[in-house]
């Protein structure tokens, strides 16, 4: 949750086999080519959305946050950094 009580949700748009060898805290996965069909299930219009990838050079996280922008999603943002950024940073991935 976040200071103001607004649901929170941290997304990896990877591969499942991705995401289970290792994802950032607290993350689920939707995956970027499944994104349209999962996230009714996984999602609120109200929620604060932020979706992740592997690195800066790794784009599923991007067009992710455009296909949830276009379904409506508009509280959605990308975490450019990624994986890669949470690593570099000394932080663990939760597996």
């Amino acid at each position: 949750m976040m200071e103001n009580n607004e649901p929170l949700k941290l997304i990896e748009v990877l591969s499942r086999e991705n995401f289970s060898s290792g994802h950032l805290t607290g993350a689920i996965n939707l995956p970027v080519n499944e994104l349209e069909n999962l996230a009714p299930k996984h999602l609120s219009k109200t929620d604060t959305i932020i979706v992740y990838c592997a690195s800066y050079a790794c784009h599923a996280s991007t067009n992710a946050a455009e296909i949830l922008l276009d379904m409506g999603y508009k509280r959605t943002f990308d975490f450019k950094g990624s994986k890669k950024l949470w690593i570099d940073s000394g932080l663990e991935l939760e597996k």
